[in-house]
């Protein structure tokens, strides 16, 4: 894992810290949320776990990671999607983790100054009581600069495919567990 160096503590650039955690989602803000079913069983919930808490579902998509610790709270990172001169780096700090050891596994991050969008997004592995291991994702953000200003609608089309290609990753992660 590549490590950020910190240059001091990191200032959200969104006032609703934690409104994934406990809802309602804040006004303002377009929202996503995505629920896929992964797998099955105790095996693969840890599987699933590991690999959303280690960032390597973010990186089975191509995404490149740099994190300057494991998905804890306070933990910077920053994830680069595209290529070449379309590449983008956007940075975030996990804000919160759940307290549901054996039942949910994952973080949350917000975004940081320099992301192109503001906001936080949630990344979720839950073991349900029959058994089925699910993968959720939930954000609330909106447009930080002109680009996404510019990209309006097409940004939230484009959030909702990255979720639907996350829990594809992460659905193979655990399969081959």
């Amino acid at each position: 894992m590549t490590r950020l160096t910190s240059t001091g503590r990191s200032v959200l650039s969104y006032p609703d810290r934690g409104a994934t955690r406990f809802r309602p989602l804040p006004d303002g803000y377009h929202h996503l949320h995505h629920r896929t079913r992964i797998g099955y069983g105790r095996a693969a919930f840890e599987a699933a776990g590991a690999a959303v808490s280690s960032f390597r579902m973010h990186r089975a998509t191509g995404a490149s990671v740099r994190a300057d610790g494991p998905a804890i709270p306070g933990t910077r990172v920053e994830i680069g999607l595209g290529v070449g001169r379309l590449r983008i780096t956007v940075p975030c700090e996990v804000v919160w983790t759940p307290d549901s050891p054996g039942r949910l596994a994952g973080f949350a991050y917000g975004t940081l100054a320099g992301h192109p969008e503001s906001g936080e997004e949630s990344f979720l592995v839950e073991l349900a009581a029959d058994g089925n291991v699910w993968f959720e994702v939930t954000a609330f953000s909106r447009p930080a600069v002109w680009y996404t200003r510019l990209a309006g609608p097409l940004v939230p089309v484009l959030q909702r495919a990255y979720a639907r290609l996350l829990g594809r990753r992460l659905r193979a992660l655990a399969a081959a567990a």
